[in-house]
C-alpha cells in the first residue's frame, strides 16, 4: 500500500509539473557530444549529424521528406507559449516548426539562438486560418493579419528534440 500511495503521489507531481511548466523539463545528453551553455527540450539529443540549412533545402528538391537533425538559427516562436518557432533557411526564406504532439515548448525568448532540431521536415500549405493565427500568436498588428488572403506553401518541420544554444 506504501509503495502504491508513493507512485500516484509522483505521478501527480509529474502530471502537475508538466501542465504548468508547458515544456519538458531541460535534460542532458547522454553522449559526450554536448553544447556547453544549451537547453535541451523535448527528447534528448545530440549534435552529431546535424546537417545545414542549405543541405536540407538541397534534399527537399529531391525528395518529398527528410527525417534527421538541422542546425540554424530562430527568427521568432510563439510568443503565447512558445508552442512553434519559424527558423533560418540559407536561402533567407524561413522554415515553420512545430513540435511532435503538441509535447514540449521552447523559451518565449529564443529568437536569436542558434539551434539544433530532430525530426522531419515535409512540405504542406498553410490556410489563411492558419496563417492569421500565427500572426496572432506572434504578436502581429491587426493590419498585418487582416492582409492575410492567400494560403501558403511552406517547407515545415516537426521536431522531436532541441537542443538551443545560449
Amino acid at each position: 500500500m506504501k509503495k502504491l500511495l508513493i507512485l500516484a503521489t509522483s505521478v501527480a507531481v509529474m502530471f502537475l509539473n508538466s501542465c504548468t511548466s508547458g515544456e519538458a523539463p531541460a535534460t542532458e545528453p547522454t553522449t559526450a557530444e554536448t553544447v556547453e551553455t544549451a537547453t535541451y527540450h523535448g527528447d534528448t539529443i545530440t549534435v552529431d549529424g546535424a546537417i545545414t540549412t542549405a543541405e536540407l533545402v538541397a534534399k527537399m528538391q529531391t525528395d518529398s521528406t527528410f527525417t534527421g537533425k538541422v542546425e540554424t538559427v530562430i527568427n521568432s516562436c510563439c510568443k503565447k507559449k512558445g508552442c512553434w518557432m519559424r527558423v533560418a533557411l540559407a536561402d533567407g526564406k524561413e522554415m515553420k516548426v512545430t513540435f511532435k504532439d503538441y509535447g514540449f515548448f521552447v523559451p518565449l525568448e529564443s529568437a536569436g539562438k542558434p539551434v539544433i532540431m530532430e525530426g522531419k521536415a515535409y512540405y504542406e500549405t498553410l490556410t489563411v486560418e492558419e496563417l492569421k493565427h500565427y500572426a496572432e500568436d506572434a504578436g502581429k498588428t491587426e493590419a498585418e493579419i487582416d492582409a492575410i488572403t492567400m494560403p501558403e506553401p511552406v517547407l515545415a518541420f516537426e521536431a522531436t528534440g532541441v537542443i538551443i544554444k545560449e
